[in-house]
């Protein structure tokens, strides 16, 4: 692996690196924005529930107030024809039929005054409700309106890096980034790692055979351990800090990848 490689390599990681940083920072602004957000939801919640029960009540009250308009009807019919009876074997049935549909007509009534209080009582809830919510609103639009802004800050730069990551792959070599992209797939944050001084791995610490040491430290090719899959440059020169210090997910060897080529 040539310096040029390696070096670019390094700084292909690091920019993605950034990048998955900036997207985990925007993951937590979107989080935040749903914790700010979550007493107005609640209220909405409650308010549409009583929205919705209210409608419910009033379609009934509807019914019924149409049922006792056609009882009513109907009892001015029987009112009429018990004044044209012929016998009292007749009178008799128009007179319990008379009184049936009245009893009827009473129970309307009754359930409609029920209904006509339930639904007083819910839209004054309603207006509660509706109140709060608007409060609520009111409140946390400042914040809200800030971590929006924030959010889109950090999603333009993201694009911005985005772009620069695009244009610096266009500069690399295919057979580069596919060995790259294939040991990153999956989730893998780090894919380049330095020999140690001692010639073990610089992300899962394996020893490597004196052979591919040699063939490492020269830049003789793409080299990567067998161990844990990463390509490994040279040792890091002393003036270049700790840049090269094993990631967070150095451990255990993960096994075969693909390296696509």
């Amino acid at each position: 692996m040539t310096d040029q490689t390696r070096h670019a390599l390094k700084e292909l990681q690091r920019l993605d690196e950034e990048l998955r940083d900036a997207r985990d920072e925007i993951e937590q602004v979107v989080e935040s924005i749903a914790d700010v957000d979550e007493p107005a939801l609640a209220l909405e919640s409650d308010v549409g529930k009583t929205q919705g029960r209210l409608q419910e009540l009033r379609v009934e009250e509807r019914r019924v107030e149409l049922s006792a308009k056609e009882k009513a009807a109907r009892i001015e019919r029987l009112d009429e024809r018990l004044k044209g009876v012929r016998n009292v074997r007749e009178e008799a049935a128009v007179s319990a039929e008379l009184e049936m549909v009245k009893r009827s007509m009473e129970s309307d009534e009754q359930e409609a005054y029920s209904l006509i209080d339930q639904i007083r009582k819910l839209e004054l809830q309603l207006e509660e409700q509706q109140s709060a919510l608007e409060q609520a609103r009111q409140e946390i639009e400042p914040r809200r309106v800030e971590l929006e802004a924030d959010r889109a800050r950090r999603e333009a730069a993201i694009a911005e890096m985005d772009e620069q990551r695009k244009a610096f792959v266009e500069t690399m070599p295919e057979s580069e980034i596919r060995m790259y992209e294939g040991i990153r797939r999956g989730g893998r944050r780090r894919a380049v790692a330095a020999l140690t001084e001692d010639g073990a791995c610089g992300h899962c610490f394996s020893m490597l055979p004196l052979q591919l040491q040699n063939e490492i430290r020269h830049g003789v090719a793409l080299i990567r351990c067998e161990a844990c899959g990463v390509i490994l440059a040279q040792p890091v020169a002393e003036d270049e800090g700790d840049d090269e210090a094993a990631g967070a997910d150095a451990g255990a060897p993960e096994g075969d990848i693909d390296t696509d080529g």
